[in-house]
């Protein structure tokens, strides 16, 4: 089976499995981790940030900035697609008693243009417009990689509009990769940024929160109230320091593989890839009404060999990783055109 569903389908590699076996650990609540804070140093300083906070999820992390910015009653800014908005079950809602101001970007990117007279005037009867969030790479959007500019642009029109800006970079490092920008580029606009080791990285557990030292505090009691204050974690910060310390540049392969990918079902009866200009490991394409909904689909192609995600009734997600070959891609796609050429009415 070629397991397209996630880039979160993979597994600890034999050295992976080493490093958490003989990481040094302590009770990360009461006092530290060694393992922990040497994972929190290094994420902080690749991002360019004072302070990290390790977290179970990127849930968790995305959760606990919009705590650190808004207090409840005020509302953030964020993409239609992303996925604060549409997969962390409106935790901002239910959690933090938030409210949220979504705008449809233009290929998932929120330009100032499109952002330009959201905040809110200050009065008795509206929500405070606090923070503006953005994602990189999107989702929701295909995996795309936001321009550099206009992320630039639109975390300066926040500042100067009295806005905080967090960034959830669940697949960041995927944006440093085919952007050739670093991480602390990517992360310099915003005020805090959440990262995940268990996507694309190949860790089996776990998210980083990033900010200012002045948020350190806060963050610890954010993290506790979440349930996230863990005691032993080193066990798991042991992974996760060896896939950033060794999975960073090979990502290079899994976006060659999604190309390759797309390239091949492009070429499908009634397939349609969008976008079209693949940036990095997701792949995200419609199947036409004439061949059948993209659940039965799915399940047409796992029966042959493929394993993908309904994304919607009409799409299908593919996300390339370590345990997909070039060969293994190439073969999906393969699979893929063969299921939609047999089944197109």
């Amino acid at each position: 089976m070629i397991d397209l569903r996630s880039d979160t389908v993979t597994v600890p590699c034999e050295a992976m499995r080493a490093a958490i076996a003989s990481a040094p650990v302590g009770d990360d609540v009461i006092d530290i981790d060694p393992t922990v804070a040497k994972l929190q140093e290094t994420i902080a300083e690749m991002l360019g940030k004072e302070i990290a906070m390790f977290m179970p999820s990127g849930t968790m992390t995305n959760q606990a900035a919009l705590r650190l910015h808004c207090r409840p009653g005020d509302e953030f800014i964020c993409e239609s697609g992303c996925h604060i908005y549409n997969y962390e079950q409106g935790a901002f809602a239910q959690l933090s008693g938030l409210a949220c101001q979504t705008i449809k970007g233009d290929n998932s990117v929120l330009t100032v243009e499109k952002i330009r007279n959201l905040v809110r005037p200050f009065n008795e009867h509206a929500a405070q417009t606090k923070l503006l969030c953005l994602e990189n790479t999107h989702n929701k959007g295909g995996g795309v990689v936001q321009p550099f500019d206009e992320v630039v642009a639109a975390c300066d029109w926040a500042h100067e509009n009295g806005l905080a800006t967090h960034l959830d970079g669940a697949r960041l490092f995927n944006a440093v990769v085919a952007s050739g920008k670093s991480a602390k580029q990517w992360s310099d606009p915003f005020d805090t940024v959440s990262v995940c080791f268990s996507k694309g990285l190949g860790a089996p557990v776990g998210s980083a929160l990033a900010g200012p030292k002045s948020m350190f505090d806060d963050m610890r009691r954010h993290r506790k109230v979440l349930g996230g204050g863990m005691r032993q974690s080193g066990i798991i910060a042991a992974g996760a320091l060896y896939a950033i310390e060794n999975n960073i540049e090979r990502l290079a392969d899994d976006h060659d593989s999604a190309q390759s990918f797309a390239k091949i079902v492009t070429q499908g009866e009634g397939l349609t890839v969008n976008p079209v200009d693949v940036h990095s490991n997701i792949v995200i394409f419609k199947v036409d009404n004439s061949i059948m909904s993209a659940p039965e689909f799915v399940d047409a192609s796992h029966k042959a060999g493929a394993w993908m995600y309904p994304f919607s009734h009409e799409h299908v997600r593919a996300v390339t990783h370590m345990h997909i070959s070039a060969e293994e891609a190439k073969k999906a796609g393969e699979i893929v055109c063969e299921v939609a050429g047999k089944n197109r009415s």
